[in-house]
């Protein structure tokens, strides 16, 4: 026998009673006793779940990506409590992954998409928050020869991901369509074939200023939609950084300004319709049926509003994350 204290025979007897897990997630739909859930496609959306626990257990925050009243995005601070809508401590939390925000199912037509997680109440089932989870690596490689100070780290945004921004402001107007539809004014009815994106590039400024409009309108309501750690090595290699992970928030505003920024910066270099000026597109039309039909046709958008563009490019968040890391 090796020659163990009482102490590490109680602790090697402890470990080894312990079911595998992840930090506070008690209860959800995923059994980490399988070797499947620690694979990418689940870990992904698991992991944050646990580091956004342990955080909490530390009286530590998530870095809080928000808009301010000038529309410019800003950093403060948000709880575990306010992302969940629970506390992350609570008995009564339930972590429901790659689920549908069933709130949502109202607002659309046809199926409603899954989103990364969904915090639930076990005692009535009650679902609390939808969140899209991001686990991102910092540095990119594009910005892993830079200083530490200018690293970034790309994020990759999936169709449903709109979906699910778009269905968060709707939810705003669902009992008061006519307000929606007066952000709008009727401009847009002159737009016969949104497919055509010649006809509908000369009204791109026109649809940024009315998701600005709709935006400032509900300004107050804005509330976390992403969730994205970062994991954080020294540059290129590996190697994990001292100070190598944290959690980012953005709420659905912040998330939505992220897009229209990146389109006006690109109106004025070209004038074709790219990846991210189609998802502003996409945004806006959800929207804009939404204030005439009560519900949004997303499969249809989306198949049909391609611009020969049939994949999101990730999108470089360096200004927005390095001044907070």
């Amino acid at each position: 026998m090796n020659n163990l204290s009482k102490f590490e025979i109680k602790l090697e007897r402890r470990v080894a009673n312990q079911k595998p897990g992840l930090y506070g997630v008690k209860y959800s739909n995923r059994d980490f006793t399988q070797g499947d859930t620690w694979g990418k496609n689940q870990f992904n959306s698991s992991f944050p779940a646990g580091l956004t626990n342990f955080l909490a257990s530390k009286n530590l925050d998530n870095v809080y990506i928000f808009l301010d009243k000038k529309l410019k995005v800003k950093h403060g601070k948000i709880s575990a409590e306010k992302l969940y809508g629970i506390k992350p401590a609570s008995d009564d939390l339930f972590f429901s992954f790659e689920r549908q925000y069933t709130p949502y199912q109202q607002l659309v037509i046809g199926t409603l998409p899954r989103v990364d997680l969904v915090t639930q109440s076990r005692s009535n089932g009650q679902v609390l928050r939808p969140i899209e989870v991001k686990l991102t690596a910092l540095p990119d490689n594009s910005t892993c020869h830079l200083s530490k100070e200018s690293y970034g780290c790309e994020i990759v945004i999936r169709p449903d991901t709109i979906v699910y921004l778009a269905c968060s402001i709707a939810e705003n107007f669902k009992s008061n369509q006519k307000q929606l539809l007066q952000l709008f004014g009727n401009k847009f009815d002159k737009i016969k074939d949104w497919t055509n994106g010649t006809s509908v590039w000369t009204y791109i400024p026109d649809i940024i200023s009315a998701i600005d409009k709709i935006v400032l309108s509900v300004f107050e309501k804005q509330e976390p939609i992403l969730l994205q750690p970062i994991w954080k090595t020294n540059g290129k290699s590996p190697k994990l950084s001292d100070n190598c992970l944290d959690v980012f928030v953005w709420s659905n505003f912040a998330f939505t300004q992220l897009f229209v920024d990146v389109a006006r910066g690109e109106l004025s270099e070209n004038n074709r319709i790219t990846r991210q000026i189609r998802t502003i597109i996409w945004l806006f039309k959800m929207l804009y049926d939404f204030s005439k039909q009560g519900q949004i046709n997303h499969h249809k958008i989306i198949d049909e509003l391609s611009y020969n563009t049939k994949t999101i490019k990730p999108l470089l968040l360096v200004d927005v994350l390095h001044k907070s890391i």
